[in-house]
């Protein structure tokens, strides 16, 4: 496993034609995360934010539990598709950006970019600023870009979140332990330090979303989840 070119090696190559399509594909994702589902169907659609309710979050886990109902699915497909968006514009605006010589260079471009898309697209849906900067913690988003960047990387993070919830019926628990298991298979698949980094970043802003939940857990008294909605 691993890239047969490093990022470092890259970017040397790129030198400071790098800033322009870093600084463009970072704010294209973190304008597309904003975007955030759960408050745009609750406060423009039901006319009744969110983020008054249950945990406060602005995440489809607190939208369920408070709403329900079948816009639950426009919840889920906006935070879904906001996120493709974000990571394949990132790549193409990559390719179109940079020059890449030849398949290697392609590899490494394509990984590098949809860590950093994926970085900023979760920081548009935890801080967006149309919002506040009060948005969700980035799981449902996170866990597309987790199958867009490659599929060992999915089935580990996708894999330990479910069995983890499941078994404990903690969302919580399993959500924070993507934030862990994200730079160990980002790792163990890339083995390159430039990308770790990045995986490190998002994992620990997941795990920093979900402090309070954490908290919760530590004192016996975090919600589990069920399929009855508690309702506003």
């Amino acid at each position: 496993m691993g890239l047969t070119q490093s990022t470092l090696s890259l970017l040397g190559e790129w030198g400071a034609s790098v800033w322009l399509p870093a600084v463009v594909t970072a704010a294209i994702a973190y304008f597309c995360g904003c975007f955030n589902g759960a408050v745009i169907v609750s406060k423009y659609i039901l006319r009744d934010d969110v983020r008054t309710h249950g945990s406060g979050n602005a995440g489809l886990t607190n939208f369920y539990r408070t709403f329900g109902g079948p816009l639950t699915f426009v919840v889920i497909l906006t935070d879904v598709l906001k996120a493709i968006v974000a990571v394949l514009v990132g790549v193409w605006l990559t390719g179109q950006l940079l020059p890449i010589p030849d398949q290697a260079a392609q590899q490494t471009a394509t990984a590098m970019a949809e860590y950093w898309t994926g970085l900023f697209c979760l920081l548009g849906h935890m801080f967006p600023f149309m919002f506040q900067f009060k948005g969700g913690k980035g799981i449902l988003s996170g866990g597309t870009i987790a199958i867009m960047i490659d599929w060992r990387v999915a089935l580990v993070v996708w894999g330990g979140f479910l069995i983890l919830a499941i078994l404990t019926r903690y969302v919580s628990l399993g959500s924070s332990s993507t934030g862990i298991t994200l730079p160990i298979i980002t790792w163990i698949v890339y083995q390159d330090w430039l990308i770790l980094i990045l995986s490190i970043i998002i994992g620990g802003l997941i795990i920093f979303k979900h402090r309070t939940n954490l908290q919760r857990l530590a004192a016996g008294n975090e919600s589990k989840f069920t399929f009855h909605r508690t309702g506003k």
